[in-house]
């Protein structure tokens, strides 16, 4: 799937205003209703509310009886868009989205925003790094985790165009486009290499893409040569290219802005482990809780930022046989 360019490489933009920018743009099908749980200027969904309001609902703060409506929307023929913050999303509403949602399979989109640290001086309390752990666990459930406005835009079309439960994972953060649109496609559950490499191999999601191009070019000073694979679908993941990828460096480095358990750390170490057993390591929380801080030290106070990339990978090298 390939769209027209709308980004820049370089440009900042936060993943969660090209989701709002995505909704408005993509929304002129009749079947797509957008719900919040008003928190629609936060979300970006009242970008949508603005072009399309006769099929906007704004559920108040109810994030389980949002997610009720969204179900019995979809029972309908309706492709539901439903969003909240992600700890509210994924949390607060974890039983409906499993069994009003996830068990009879409907077309309800998830739409979670302010994900990870960098929700940054709101706190523990709002920075979700369980998430992905408790989406992945659903059955039939996608799990989406885009690193840019483009990854962004892109997977809002493909969810669109999906016939089944998926969860769009968005940050409050300005972040750099990474991808070049002119030669970017994306398909749900593939992944893309970003840069070839014969050393060690990055496996990175969200918006840690960008450190890990970053700890890349680090690398290449040094003399080490370091592959990039960029996986924003983390259910179902990619075990073609993670196979291949362990086959041709020998050491996996993973990166992502979540805890280091039951992220794409856990899923890459999964797959690995039944198709190509590989040393693995992981950069991620570390299975702690967030703090206040802003954003932008909080990467480098939680050991997510390009430096730490360059460190692990320096230790996977010296786990090869």
């Amino acid at each position: 799937m390939k769209l027209q360019k709308k980004y820049e490489i370089g440009q900042k933009i936060a993943t969660r205003e090209a989701y709002g920018d995505a909704l408005a743009e993509f929304g002129a099908d009749e079947s797509i209703v957008v719900m919040d749980a008003d928190l629609s200027k936060s979300t970006k969904t009242a970008n949508f509310k603005k072009v399309y309001p006769e099929r906007f609902i704004n559920c108040g703060i109810a994030e389980g009886n949002m997610i009720s409506v969204a179900a019995g929307l979809a029972t309908t023929g309706k492709t539901v868009f439903a969003s909240s913050f992600a700890m509210f999303a994924a949390g607060r509403a974890f039983e409906q989205v499993r069994n009003s949602v996830g068990y009879p399979h409907l077309n309800v989109k998830i739409g979670a925003t302010h994900a990870g640290i960098t929700v940054g001086e709101d706190g523990a309390t709002h920075q979700c790094n369980e998430d992905i752990s408790i989406m992945r666990t659903i059955p039939g459930m996608v799990v989406i985790n885009p690193g840019d406005a483009v990854e962004a835009r892109a997977a809002v079309y493909a969810a669109i165009h999906y016939d089944g439960p998926v969860y769009l994972r968005f940050g409050r953060l300005a972040v750099p486009v990474v991808n070049d649109e002119e030669t970017f496609e994306f398909e749900i559950g593939k992944g893309m290499k970003l840069r070839e490499g014969k050393d060690v191999t990055i496996v990175s999601t969200g918006i840690c893409t960008a450190e890990a191009i970053k700890a890349a070019e680090e690398l290449e000073k040094e003399g080490i040569s370091a592959a990039i694979v960029n996986i924003h679908t983390i259910k179902p993941i990619d075990k073609e290219i993670l196979a291949q990828a362990a086959k041709e460096t020998g050491c996996i480095v993973t990166a992502e802005e979540y805890n280091v358990i039951g992220g794409l750390g856990s899923a890459v170490c999964e797959a690995l482990a039944e198709t190509c057993p590989v040393p693995v390591l992981r950069v991620g929380v570390n299975d702690c809780f967030g703090k206040s801080g802003k954003a932008a030290e909080l990467i480098d106070e939680f050991g997510l930022s390009a430096r730490f990339i360059v460190a692990k990978a320096k230790e996977a090298i010296a786990l090869k046989k």
